[in-house]
């Protein structure tokens, strides 16, 4: 707890002096409740009241009235580099300063601020310690570039006395999904708002999930890099953002260009299993960002549709559907034996009758919430191990990061990523 911080007898954490992120505001018709009180509203560049001159009560000035005028002038100074960014379900929110501490709950969080130069700054995500390894299997393959998640606070059930302990300068969190975790109730997420600092992030996106009622109204579903955009105004790092925006563009159009007609396209399975008795299955076109690195590339569901994502399925179920490409979500974590994930599909007399095994085609995956700079990796390998011929062979993949790819057999350059995240424009 801050120096700055009282209990009071019910508890409640109070603030005796104001923090410099006390300054930021909420405006817009889905604003936090009970925050929009005294917003500065606007849109993008909003610059805030800037109509003080320094006159006395006369209407004249004298030299009396210089420490006042230069007072003045500073608070129109600060109002003027101010900005003001706007996601649902928080709406919008004006910064005096770029946030230089970020909460996260998701990796497609804690990846945004880690294209935005904002990697270190992260102060929590959920399974910190295998997302830094799984992120530095590709991080391997940006020179320049590092990344450390490791020992951070594990948020995926986030403590509220814990947040005031990080103390961070922005939640890149959704509160529509905080609040159905047990003990937090909006009445929480206003708390943290107002004592800490504001709630930015969006994550039923990621399937288009229905929110509860209380976020109902208004709530907005966005694309991956759509989102990225967003999130990198509440940072003022638009250059940045543009930066990779414009190298995700490249590899797009790469891809339809080269993309096979659709009835040339192979079938296709992505699943996940911590223990190969368990197979989670997931589906490869349906609406949100979890699909941002298989929907572009179109294979066709080999399931067509008659399994829901996140279904369990045996290996009778996965040779009835009898796909030609397996994707192996986790795949590439460090500490997953993809060699035996094969073996176990290869040694089992169903498993091994199907055709993405016989053919030597159970390829790697990293992770559904991916942010854009794993985006970009998982567009590449997937757009390899789904067409080969048009885009270069994926090495069989066993174990380490991320394979080095031929220059010439690259769909994005690693340089211009790395220099985006750092900065280097």
């Amino acid at each position: 707890m801050d120096s700055n911080e009282t209990t009071d007898t019910t508890g409640t954490i109070e603030r005796e002096t104001p923090t410099r992120r006390e300054t930021i505001t909420y405006g817009g018709a889905v604003a936090l409740g009970g925050l929009l009180a005294g917003c500065i509203g606007g849109g993008d560049g909003d610059e805030g009241d800037s109509s003080a001159d320094g006159a006395t009560e006369n209407g004249s000035t004298d030299d009396s009235s210089t420490d006042d005028d230069s007072e003045e002038s500073q608070t129109e100074d600060d109002a003027e580099e101010s900005y003001t960014a706007s996601i649902s379900p928080t709406g919008a929110v004006t910064f005096e300063s770029p946030p230089e501490t970020v909460f996260t709950r998701l990796t497609h969080h804690a990846d945004m601020a880690f294209a935005l130069g904002r990697g270190d700054d992260v102060t929590a995500l959920h399974a910190p310690d295998y997302y830094d390894g799984l992120w530095n299997q590709y991080v391997e393959r940006l020179p320049g570039v590092s990344l450390d998640w490791s020992g951070l606070y594990s948020s995926w059930e986030p403590d509220k006395e814990k947040l005031y302990d990080l103390d961070s300068d922005i939640h890149l969190a959704d509160p529509a999904w905080v609040t159905q975790l047990e003990g937090w109730g909006r009445e929480d997420i206003d708390e943290i708002a107002e004592n800490v600092s504001p709630w930015f992030g969006n994550s039923l996106s990621d399937r288009h999930q229905e929110p509860t009622p209380e976020w109902a109204d208004g709530y907005e579903y966005y694309g991956l890099w759509e989102q990225f955009e967003i999130v990198a105004r509440a940072f003022d790092e638009n250059e940045r953002y543009e930066a990779l925006a414009e190298v995700r563009e490249g590899l797009l159009s790469t891809i339809d260009e080269r993309l096979p007609p659709e009835e040339e396209r192979p079938t296709a399975v992505m699943i996940a299993a911590a223990d190969i008795e368990q197979i989670y299955a997931y589906t490869l076109s349906n609406p949100g960002f979890l699909t941002s690195h298989t929907r572009p590339l179109g294979p066709r569901d080999a399931f067509e549709r008659s399994v829901k994502s996140g279904t369990v399925v045996d290996f009778e179920t996965i040779l009835e559907a009898d796909p030609d490409v397996i994707l192996y979500l986790g795949g590439m974590e460090p500490g997953t034996d993809m060699a035996g994930r094969r073996t176990a599909f290869e040694e089992d007399p169903v498993g091994s009758e199907v055709t993405a095994v016989r053919n030597d085609r159970v390829h790697p995956q990293g992770a559904r919430y991916q942010g854009p700079i794993l985006n970009l990796f998982q567009i590449e390998m997937t757009a390899k191990q789904l067409y080969p011929d048009e885009f270069g062979a994926w090495p069989r993949y066993e174990e380490g990061p991320y394979p080095e790819i031929p220059e010439g057999e690259r769909l994005f350059d690693r340089g211009r990523v790395a220099d985006g995240i750092n900065g280097d424009l």
